[in-house]
């Protein structure tokens, strides 16, 4: 499960920085950040539960909830890396980092994340 948590996190982080951009070069200077990111959002979350689907059936063993859970875990853990990472090295600190979570646009992502974490598991149940 560890490779599907890698798998989904590549390909969520993948449509995320595609959209990221389009969100920070054309919406957030015209709608604000905040408004932005909550249009982004739903379409995130979307290709998210579809990529975590598709990874699903692929999977042996996938119908475990441990499993599902390491899975999901794998994923935040390396999509929280590679953001933080990813805003080093764009000039933020570590600290200016974890503070923009604090912000309304921040806290928005950051529970869109943690539902990411949750869909494979969530998956278990709605099919």
């Amino acid at each position: 499960m560890f490779r599907a948590g890698l798998t989904y996190f590549a390909v969520v982080f993948a449509f995320g920085m595609a959209f990221g951009v389009m969100r920070n070069t054309l919406l957030a200077p015209r709608l604000g950040v905040t408004a932005s990111v909550i249009l982004e959002l739903p379409v995130m979350l979307l290709l998210s539960w579809l990529a975590c689907g598709a990874i699903l059936r692929r999977t042996t063993h996938s119908g475990r909830i441990r499993d599902r859970v390491i899975m999901g875990a794998v994923a935040l853990a390396f999509l929280w890396l590679s953001e933080a990472l990813l805003a080093i090295a764009l000039g933020a600190s570590a600290a200016g980092f974890f503070a923009s979570f604090a912000t309304p646009a921040g806290a928005l992502g950051a529970l869109a994340q943690i539902a990411f974490a949750a869909f494979p598991l969530l998956r278990r149940w709605t099919g």
